[in-house]
């Protein structure tokens, strides 16, 4: 289970989670840190990661073009990374139950 933070969030988070999450990446990583939302899905979407996010249009195009990729929203505001990595990690079972059942494409957390 691989997850790709966006922009909104903090580039230290794959190293803050690479215990649980060792194949995560932010999209600075992938040169990506000031490309299209569409852009960011469509490379989600073929390389099978999880979108972890503060932005809500992720969550609208998820409604609109279903999935894969899936979702996971934070909803924490100006959350300092330390803070949404012990989110991720308190919640790795849920975010795990969303990558595993194919009738879900989207997480809110908290």
């Amino acid at each position: 289970m691989k997850l790709l933070f966006d922009q909104n969030l903090s580039r230290h988070l794959p190293g803050l989670l690479r215990d649980i999450f060792p194949d995560s990446l932010h999209v600075r990583n992938l040169e990506m840190r000031r490309t299209r939302d569409s852009r960011i899905w469509q490379y989600d979407k073929e390389h099978d990661y999880l979108i972890v996010t503060k932005d809500t249009d992720f969550r609208d195009m998820s409604d609109t073009l279903g999935f894969p990729p899936k979702v996971v929203l934070i909803v924490l505001r100006n959350g300092p990374a330390p803070e949404v990595a012990s989110l991720l990690q308190e919640r790795f079972g849920d975010i795990l139950e969303l990558y595993q059942d194919e009738s879900r494409a989207f997480l809110e957390l908290p």
